[in-house]
Protein backbone atom coordinates (compact mmCIF):
# COMPACT_ATOMS: atom_id res chain seq x y z
CA UNK A 1 0.00 0.00 0.00
CA UNK A 2 2.85 2.35 0.85
CA UNK A 3 4.48 1.69 -2.53
CA UNK A 4 1.22 2.51 -4.34
CA UNK A 5 0.84 5.72 -2.34
CA UNK A 6 4.44 6.65 -3.11
CA UNK A 7 3.77 6.24 -6.85
CA UNK A 8 0.44 8.07 -6.73
CA UNK A 9 1.86 11.26 -8.31
CA UNK A 10 2.73 9.23 -11.42
CA UNK A 11 -0.94 8.28 -11.97
CA UNK A 12 -1.97 10.16 -15.14
CA UNK A 13 -5.64 9.23 -15.17
CA UNK A 14 -5.46 7.46 -18.55
CA UNK A 15 -7.09 4.38 -17.05
CA UNK A 16 -9.18 3.52 -14.02
CA UNK A 17 -7.28 3.97 -10.79
CA UNK A 18 -7.84 0.34 -9.76
CA UNK A 19 -6.46 -0.90 -13.10
CA UNK A 20 -3.36 1.25 -12.64
CA UNK A 21 -2.92 0.14 -9.03
CA UNK A 22 -3.32 -3.57 -9.87
CA UNK A 23 -0.78 -3.31 -12.66
CA UNK A 24 1.65 -1.50 -10.40
CA UNK A 25 1.24 -4.12 -7.66
CA UNK A 26 1.72 -7.02 -10.10
CA UNK A 27 4.93 -5.50 -11.47
CA UNK A 28 6.20 -4.68 -7.98
CA UNK A 29 5.50 -8.16 -6.63
CA UNK A 30 7.02 -9.79 -9.72
CA UNK A 31 10.24 -7.82 -9.27
CA UNK A 32 10.42 -8.68 -5.56
CA UNK A 33 9.84 -12.37 -6.23
CA UNK A 34 12.57 -12.30 -8.86
CA UNK A 35 15.02 -10.70 -6.46
CA UNK A 36 14.05 -13.16 -3.72
CA UNK A 37 14.55 -16.11 -6.07
CA UNK A 38 18.05 -14.96 -7.03
CA UNK A 39 19.05 -14.27 -3.46
CA UNK A 40 17.95 -17.73 -2.24
CA UNK A 41 18.66 -19.89 -5.28
CA UNK A 42 21.07 -22.80 -4.87
CA UNK A 43 23.59 -22.61 -7.69
CA UNK A 44 25.30 -25.46 -9.51
CA UNK A 45 28.21 -24.67 -11.79
CA UNK A 46 28.08 -26.34 -15.20
CA UNK A 47 31.31 -28.26 -14.58
CA UNK A 48 29.70 -29.87 -11.53
CA UNK A 49 26.85 -31.36 -13.55
CA UNK A 50 27.43 -35.03 -12.94
CA UNK A 51 26.24 -38.17 -14.63
CA UNK A 52 23.27 -38.46 -12.29
CA UNK A 53 21.48 -35.15 -12.81
CA UNK A 54 21.89 -34.70 -16.57
CA UNK A 55 20.49 -38.07 -17.73
CA UNK A 56 17.39 -37.62 -15.60
CA UNK A 57 16.99 -34.03 -16.78
CA UNK A 58 17.04 -35.02 -20.46
CA UNK A 59 15.44 -38.47 -20.16
CA UNK A 60 18.45 -40.63 -21.12
CA UNK A 61 18.12 -44.38 -20.52
CA UNK A 62 20.58 -46.45 -18.50
CA UNK A 63 20.81 -49.05 -21.29
CA UNK A 64 22.56 -46.56 -23.55
CA UNK A 65 24.94 -45.15 -20.95
CA UNK A 66 28.03 -45.06 -23.19
CA UNK A 67 26.15 -43.09 -25.85
CA UNK A 68 24.73 -40.49 -23.51
CA UNK A 69 28.04 -40.06 -21.67
CA UNK A 70 29.69 -39.23 -25.00
CA UNK A 71 26.79 -36.95 -25.89
CA UNK A 72 27.06 -35.18 -22.53
CA UNK A 73 30.78 -34.63 -23.03
CA UNK A 74 30.15 -33.08 -26.46
CA UNK A 75 27.32 -31.04 -24.95
CA UNK A 76 29.50 -29.75 -22.08
CA UNK A 77 32.28 -28.86 -24.49
CA UNK A 78 29.83 -27.00 -26.75
CA UNK A 79 28.33 -25.08 -23.82
CA UNK A 80 31.79 -24.07 -22.59
CA UNK A 81 33.39 -23.24 -25.96
CA UNK A 82 30.61 -22.36 -28.43
CA UNK A 83 28.39 -20.10 -26.34
CA UNK A 84 29.11 -16.56 -25.25
CA UNK A 85 29.16 -15.88 -21.50
CA UNK A 86 25.66 -14.38 -21.66
CA UNK A 87 24.27 -17.27 -23.73
CA UNK A 88 25.83 -19.76 -21.32
CA UNK A 89 24.33 -17.97 -18.33
CA UNK A 90 20.84 -17.74 -19.87
CA UNK A 91 20.88 -21.34 -21.14
CA UNK A 92 22.07 -22.73 -17.81
CA UNK A 93 19.59 -20.68 -15.81
CA UNK A 94 16.49 -21.46 -17.87
CA UNK A 95 17.14 -24.94 -19.25
CA UNK A 96 19.29 -26.59 -16.61
CA UNK A 97 18.31 -24.80 -13.41
CA UNK A 98 14.67 -24.07 -14.24
CA UNK A 99 14.86 -20.39 -13.33
CA UNK A 100 11.60 -18.57 -14.14
CA UNK A 101 11.96 -16.26 -17.12
CA UNK A 102 10.75 -13.20 -15.22
CA UNK A 103 13.28 -13.82 -12.47
CA UNK A 104 16.07 -14.01 -15.02
CA UNK A 105 14.86 -10.78 -16.62
CA UNK A 106 15.14 -9.03 -13.25
CA UNK A 107 18.57 -10.51 -12.52
CA UNK A 108 20.01 -9.61 -15.94
CA UNK A 109 18.17 -6.28 -16.11
CA UNK A 110 16.77 -7.29 -19.48
CA UNK A 111 13.42 -8.04 -21.08
CA UNK A 112 11.68 -11.23 -22.17
CA UNK A 113 12.35 -10.74 -25.87
CA UNK A 114 16.09 -10.27 -25.36
CA UNK A 115 16.25 -13.38 -23.16
CA UNK A 116 14.23 -15.41 -25.72
CA UNK A 117 16.60 -14.30 -28.50
CA UNK A 118 19.68 -15.16 -26.44
CA UNK A 119 18.26 -18.59 -25.61
CA UNK A 120 17.29 -19.18 -29.27
CA UNK A 121 20.83 -18.34 -30.42
CA UNK A 122 22.36 -20.57 -27.73
CA UNK A 123 20.18 -23.53 -28.68
CA UNK A 124 21.00 -23.05 -32.35
CA UNK A 125 24.75 -23.07 -31.61
CA UNK A 126 24.43 -26.16 -29.41
CA UNK A 127 22.38 -27.95 -32.05
CA UNK A 128 24.95 -27.12 -34.72
CA UNK A 129 27.73 -28.50 -32.51
CA UNK A 130 25.80 -31.72 -31.88
CA UNK A 131 25.05 -32.11 -35.60
CA UNK A 132 28.72 -31.54 -36.46
CA UNK A 133 29.76 -34.29 -34.03
CA UNK A 134 27.17 -36.71 -35.43
CA UNK A 135 24.82 -36.81 -32.43
CA UNK A 136 21.85 -35.22 -34.22
CA UNK A 137 20.53 -35.35 -37.76
CA UNK A 138 20.82 -32.19 -39.79
CA UNK A 139 17.36 -32.42 -41.39
CA UNK A 140 15.49 -31.27 -38.31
Amino acid sequence: MLAVLAKLPSFRGESRFTTWAYRFVVLEVSAKIGRHFWNHRPGLPLDELDGERMPALFGFSAEREAEWRELLEVFRHAVEHELTDRQRRVFKAIVLDGVPLDSLCVELESNRNAIYKTLFDARRKLRTALVDKGHLREDR
